[in-house]
């Protein structure tokens, strides 16, 4: 524990350092282990990260006059929700239909949402929400002002890797998934590629400047293996980052019971992912910290984040991000329920059906203020000889 210490930093309460009490216009602070250097600043550093998401012993302050029912969340988005969706022209389409949803075909993975157009457009959506929670930036690592080659690990439809790209074009992006959703035209500096991450990397080792996951919860069987080989394949000097989300809603404004659709939920979903040996939980406590301290990486910080899932927030961007989460989810959850709960728990198509129901009605009041744990963290490889 010692060791976690000394080499961690971390945004959230209780662990090295607090944000938990800083408010809406304070700058979350990081402490720097006295073994490693400071590293390079840039726009994006993780230090800059603030506002009242930030922390899990701040409340958010919720709007005035919330609306028992609100379903109209989509047509509050306006025009600003851009998706990115297509196909690449070059990869063999191999899906499995499962109760009129279209699924990757299984052979050395089984992801559990779909990967249809449906589902698709709840990637983007979620991409816009994550940008607004992080005071609008693709990434919290302090990298480089150059960084010339970068992976985008399971990177959905792209949206990620683009935006990157457009950021910094000198630099050479990859984004791989196991399905071929990605649009055709590109940035000239983005490729796609279809890889399965929990296969042998064929890529050069000490190879990137710049590894980027994300959302990839209920997929790894064993996380300590995957940010193993990120270290592997990251340059020395070069940096993992990771962000993961909780399937439990939370809420600081009013009283959730054990029998709440939104526990039930947690539950169902945790249960799942442990009978499939691929957790759901990872973003919970600290287990990304300190996986990925035990795979080698200093400087690593942990950044916990509530982000609101409808229009709750008195906020404007806080409430547009709720918006977005909320669109996702209201379009998403059959999606995500519907491989897990019939192939791994045993239910019914009929069962999940109104299971969903029964959540999206929850789901869709405002006045729960609802919440999701979103934890980012991230890591840089010691430089060469570097103790």
């Amino acid at each position: 524990m010692a060791e976690t210490t000394a080499k961690a930093r971390s945004l959230s309460p209780g662990a090295t350092t607090s944000a938990a009490a800083a408010g809406p216009s304070t700058a979350a602070a990081a402490t720097t282990s006295p073994k490693s250097p400071a590293s390079p600043k840039s726009h994006s550093s993780g230090a800059e990260v603030t506002g009242e998401v930030v922390g899990t012993e701040q409340t958010i302050q919720a709007a005035d006059n919330l609306d028992e029912d609100d379903d109209d969340a989509g047509s509050a988005l306006g025009s600003e929700i851009q998706s990115s969706t297509g196909s690449l022209t070059e990869s063999i389409y191999n899906y499995r239909v499962l109760h009129g949803r279209t699924f990757n075909a299984p052979k050395t993975t089984e992801y559990w949402a779909p990967n249809d157009e449906q589902q698709n457009e709840g990637l983007d959506l979620l991409h816009n929400c994550l940008l607004m929670a992080l005071g609008d930036k693709l990434f919290l690592a302090p990298i480089d002002d150059n960084p010339q080659r970068v992976l985008d690990l399971g990177t959905g439809t792209g949206i990620w890797a683009i935006d990157f790209a457009d950021m910094y074009p000198g630099a050479e992006v990859v984004g791989t998934d196991i399905s071929p959703i990605q649009p055709v035209w590109t940035p000239p500096n983005v490729k796609f590629e279809i890889d399965d991450c929990l296969l042998e990397w064929t890529w050069p080792e000490n190879h990137f400047d710049f590894i980027h996951i994300r959302a990839l919860y209920g997929s790894i069987p064993d996380w300590g293996e995957l940010y193993g080989k990120a270290f592997k394949h990251i340059k020395p000097g070069g940096w993992l980052q990771d962000l993961e989300m909780d399937v439990r809603i939370q809420t600081d404004h009013v009283h959730i019971t054990d029998d709440h659709i939104f526990e039930e939920w947690s539950r169902g979903f945790i249960e799942a992912g442990d009978k499939n040996g691929r957790t759901f939980g990872i973003s919970r406590d600290h287990m990304m910290r300190d996986t990925m301290i035990a795979a080698g990486f200093v400087d690593v910080t942990e950044v916990k984040l509530k982000v609101p899932c409808h229009g709750w927030p008195r906020d404007p961007k806080l409430q547009q991000a709720g918006l977005l989460l909320y669109a996702m989810l209201d379009q998403s959850v059959e999606g995500f329920c519907l491989y897990l709960f019939t192939k791994v728990l045993g239910w019914s198509v009929e069962e999940v059906l109104v299971f969903v129901a029964r959540f999206r009605n929850e789901m869709k009041k405002k006045s729960n203020c609802g919440w999701i744990l979103t934890t980012v963290v991230y890591g840089r490889k010691p430089e060469i000889g570097e103790t």
